[in-house]
């Protein structure tokens, strides 16, 4: 059964963001976000963003959502 590997998809997240030139700030505005709380903890793969969120950062990211995602097969 295919499973959502938080750790990875976290590090994914912090590594795309980083290869866009983009900062946790950065990030958190595009979102709307009043504080980087959320962000922060994606990327220590403690949560994942909501459908929502995913789609914003794909494209900020300029990648799809699955590639964004890591997942366990």
């Amino acid at each position: 059964m295919p499973s959502i590997d938080m750790a990875r998809t976290g590090e994914n997240i912090a590594l795309l963001r980083k290869r866009n030139k983009l900062t946790v700030k950065d990030v958190q505005n595009a979102l709307g976000f009043n504080h980087p709380t959320a962000i922060f903890r994606w990327q220590r793969g403690e949560t994942l963003p909501s459908l929502d969120n995913l789609v914003i950062l794909a494209d900020l990211f300029h990648v799809a959502i699955s590639d964004i995602i890591v997942v366990n097969r």
